[in-house]
């Protein structure tokens, strides 16, 4: 096994072949997955890694493929509960000028007694860097939510 389950030390062998069998009931990665990443994160080729697993160039391009999906879900979730535990949630409509959001958000910290550590345009970098075409001139493109936890990180939900 190419990295060490935490706890697999207790466990009996049933359970050790149970968790191998299913991947790890620690990760969105099967064990397979796992080790194909890791192969390809060394520099191997997608060929390379299928000669030393013994399976078609194919097949480790499905497992990476399904792989990236599995981590891209799981930054998805992370994200959602992040936005969830927010203290500040705020919604902004599209055509609001760029330099209100920052207004709008400090303002909505000092209503919950949040002093938040960043300048305006610590937000607004941070917006754009979220969503690179969130603001089309001056003004946002789009109505979203924005989210803000108390050091300062700024998350953007793009309204439907």
């Amino acid at each position: 096994m190419i990295f060490e389950e935490e706890g697999a030390a207790e466990m009996g062998d049933s359970e050790r072949l149970e968790m191998d069998a299913e991947g790890s009931s620690y990760s969105f990665l099967t064990k397979r997955q796992l080790e194909v990443l890791q192969m390809r994160h060394q520099g191997l080729s997608q060929q390379d890694v299928a000669d030393r697993l013994g399976t078609t160039r194919s097949n480790i391009s499905i497992l990476e493929k399904r792989a990236h999906q599995n981590i891209a879900r799981a930054q998805r979730t992370v994200q959602q509960w992040m936005m969830i535990r927010a203290p500040i949630s705020l919604f902004v409509k599209g055509g609001t000028d760029v330099f209100e959001i920052p207004r709008m958000i400090f303002a909505a910290a000092d209503e919950k007694g949040i002093r938040l550590h960043v300048t305006s345009m610590d937000i607004l970098v941070q917006l754009r860097r979220n969503e690179p075409r969130l603001f089309h001139k001056r003004v946002l493109g789009r109505d979203v939510r924005i989210y803000m936890k108390e050091n300062g990180e700024t998350m953007v939900e793009v309204a439907e």
